[in-house]
């Protein structure tokens, strides 16, 4: 294959589809799938098994697919899934799964991950989310679709980050941030809506409003928490994006809970 430079190691048992390019110095091992038009930086580590989709950019010193960072682990055959259109930038660490949880990390279509960015054993990242540079994911995290994390980001294990949720530089997340929320601190603490990220994903002014509403009554009324998920759950006039918000309210207090 031309577009593979003579430098690169890939081991016999690697499925690379013809229109690839891997530049020199990459190594691409064996259980490892890359569909057509992704594009391989120098020095990118590969590790199976491992399925990447069509149209990526992995950049320089990535290490893609290596065994998870967990003690438990016994050299099960886990995986790991990057979907299409994705841009994983210079020295990124993506870690495949373990048979304790899923037994598999999975990275959706069209995200952004930029530069040291670590997302470890069986995560599941959705589609359309931005990580800025060294955002942590610890181990079984969720990020919902259009989810933004700020540089430095930190997740805790376990933990959910909503759809259209933001964090700022240096967050720490110990518990789940809902779905449109923004937190700042660390502790992260929730300072409102993701207002103009809303505005450039199409959510008109009635919508904006709306979750608004919702976001007063989760945290600025003097209602307990549970009792705030009620009166939205009660509420006629709710919308889908209410009933994301509520449905993801509902699951988070099942397990590490919701930013306060």
């Amino acid at each position: 294959m031309s577009n593979i430079h003579p430098t690169a190691i890939i081991d016999p048992k690697a499925e690379i589809a013809e229109d690839v390019v891997i530049s020199p110095y990459a190594i691409i091992g064996a259980g490892v799938s890359i569909d057509n038009g992704t594009w391989i930086g120098s020095h990118v580590v590969i590790e199976g098994p491992t399925r990447i989709g069509k149209e990526n950019r992995i950049f320089q010193f990535s290490s893609i697919g290596a065994e998870p960072q967990d003690k438990k682990y016994q050299g099960e055959a886990t995986t790991l899934t990057i979907g299409d259109r994705n841009v994983i930038r210079e020295s990124c660490t993506i870690n495949r799964g373990t048979i304790q949880d899923i037994g598999k990390t999975e990275i959706g279509n069209d995200n952004w991950i930029m530069a040291y960015v670590h997302i470890a054993h069986d995560c599941i990242v959705g589609n359309h989310t931005i990580f800025a540079n060294n955002a942590t994911l610890a181990g079984h995290v969720t990020i919902h679709d259009y989810a933004i994390l700020g540089g430095f980001t930190l997740v805790h294990q376990f933990c959910h980050v909503g759809e259209y949720a933001f964090t700022g530089m240096g967050t720490s997340l110990g518990k789940d941030l809902p779905p449109y929320v923004m937190a700042f601190g660390a502790p992260g603490i929730p300072r409102g809506i993701n207002n103009e990220g809303l505005k450039r994903h199409g959510f008109d002014a009635a919508q904006r409003s709306k979750i608004k509403q919702a976001y007063r009554i989760l945290y600025r009324s003097d209602l307990g928490f549970q009792d705030a998920i009620n009166q939205l759950l009660e509420d006629s006039d709710q919308n889908d994006d209410i009933k994301k918000l509520t449905e993801f309210c509902q699951r988070s207090q099942n397990g590490r809970g919701i930013i306060r």
